[in-house]
């Protein structure tokens, strides 16, 4: 029977490990084990992920999960004409599911980041599938816009709150060198998704009413149970602690998820900036998604004409996510200037809708929307990845949440800004241009960061969380220098 040879740098360890006075060489990074691999001279210090295995099932699950979470969200346009008139409702008022909806999506991202770390995240995961179609069925019920209200934009936010940051977050801390693609490709199932469900929507509307469109899209959205079902920890994100259940409180449940939060993120002037301008740009983000249809079928473009624009908008977002998290990982460009980049253009943009339906020319809706669609979707994908280079991998799952929190309050806050101004001026100019400029004002925002203007990374957080590890960072910053 043959065997296998073993491999000159392990035997050669374990002879000289059994050798009195000789110890093994050590590498670079203090390990024990021998490499004849010599380190390149810019390659990082940090961990590698693990890049790949069931690290792409998660990209599957997380596909699949936007799909019916923004893909839907996104689709809710063409059902506000529809609730406007059955329950006799202004369109600030209808804006308000939109924007429940999407604030509890983002509010109840921080909580569940942290009973995802703290406990299970696959639990988590499935009960917020359950919960997201079970609003969609009880909706299909409604019998006054209260109870509509109610049942999309809390029940339905709510568990599709619970559904994203721990899949997003178990996918940032599965991947290192193709993080960014990994992510856009998950990401960009947003656009993929809206472009096929915006005119299947209209589609059920004209087929079963509002209230079986609503059925039928809960059922869809129960299907991110399974998707709960494939979610596994990554080998770098730490075990929660087991605990005896006969011992456990509410009280001692209650302070374990509360120390999963990673408030104290806001201490950090980075992670605080970034926040703050996210929130500011959220405002105008959801703007053209949830009030471009009612736009257009207001200027008196036809519904499938309006439905088809917004077709156009999601079709170039799925390649913008594609094409950003591609390019983001050839490494030109810093991430942060990408994003900068990226949002100057998408805020512009913004304020040519109005001029568009103003001349009434529809090819040049379609062209703006196409163009639109990528440069937001650009931007889009590069948000919660910029969390990835400010963070230690350890809060990468509790950062995600929090950030999904702050942006929540700009979710909520645009949509019935811009209803608001429609209701006003009984156009929806002032609403586009307003958008933009909240975008804008985000944008600058981003250049207030620390070392902004640097062309180069500055040392990124990871390494001085390795302080608590025991690790020297001087000895990391002399490895950069040489």
């Amino acid at each position: 029977m043959t065997t296998a040879a073993p491999e000159f740098g392990s035997s050669f360890v374990a002879m000289t490990s059994q050798q009195p006075g000789i110890k093994p060489a050590l590498c670079t990074d203090g390990s024990d084990k021998a490499s004849l691999k010599p380190r390149a001279p810019n390659q990082a210090v940090e961990a590698e992920g693990p890049d790949g295995g069931w690290g792409w099932v998660m990209v599957v699950a997380l596909f699949i999960n936007n799909s019916l979470v923004f893909g839907v969200l996104r689709g809710l346009g063409i059902f506000f004409i529809e609730f406007e008139h059955y329950f006799d409702a202004s369109t600030q008022s209808v804006s308000w599911i939109s924007s429940t909806a999407i604030a509890f999506q983002h509010f109840i991202s921080l909580p569940a980041s942290a009973l995802a770390k703290a406990y299970d995240p696959r639990i988590v995961v499935m009960t917020g599938g359950f919960l997201a179609g079970f609003g969609f069925i009880l909706a299909s019920q409604a019998t006054c816009f209260v109870h509509l209200f109610i049942s999309l934009g809390v029940v339905s936010g709510f568990g599709w709150g619970l559904t994203f940051s721990p899949l997003l977050g178990i996918v940032l801390a599965s991947f290192t060198r193709r993080r960014n693609l990994a992510v856009g490709v998950a990401m960009m199932s947003i656009g993929l998704s809206s472009l096929v469900l915006n005119p299947f929507f209209q589609l059920l509307v004209d087929i079963y009413t509002w209230r079986g469109s609503l059925l039928i899209i809960g059922a869809m959205c129960l299907n991110i149970v399974p998707c709960g079902a494939l979610v596994r920890r990554p080998v770098n994100m730490d075990e929660p602690e087991k605990e005896d259940t006969k011992d456990a409180s509410f009280t001692i449940l209650l302070r374990r998820v509360l120390s999963n939060l990673e408030i104290t993120l806001f201490l950090t002037r980075p992670y605080l900036t970034f926040a703050l301008a996210s929130i500011l740009i959220t405002v105008g983000y959801y703007v053209p998604l949830l009030h471009l249809v009612p736009h257009l079928q207001q200027s008196g473009f036809t519904d499938f004409q309006a439905a088809f624009a917004m077709s156009a908008v999601c079709g170039s977002d799925v390649v913008g996510r594609l094409v950003s998290g591609w390019f983001s990982d050839l490494k030109r460009f810093r991430l942060i200037h990408l994003f900068f980049f990226w949002g100057v253009l998408y805020g512009g943009l913004m304020v040519g809708f109005p001029l568009t339906t103003t001349f009434g020319s529809y090819p040049a809706v379609i062209g703006l929307s196409i163009v639109y669609g990528f440069t937001a979707a650009a931007a889009d994908s590069l948000l919660l990845v910029c969390v990835s280079h400010i963070v230690s991998e350890k809060q990468i799952l509790g950062a995600v949440g929090l950030l999904e929190c702050m942006v929540g309050i700009g979710g909520l806050l645009g949509s019935p800004i811009a209803g608001l101004l429609k209701d006003s001026t009984e156009d929806y100019t002032v609403s586009f241009i307003v958008s933009g400029a909240f975008t804008h004002l985000g944008i600058l925002t981003i250049t207030t960061l620390p070392h902004f203007f640097s062309c180069s990374d500055p040392t990124p957080m990871k390494e001085l969380a390795n302080e608590d590890d025991g690790e020297d960072l001087h000895t990391v910053k002399d490895e950069h220098k040489h």
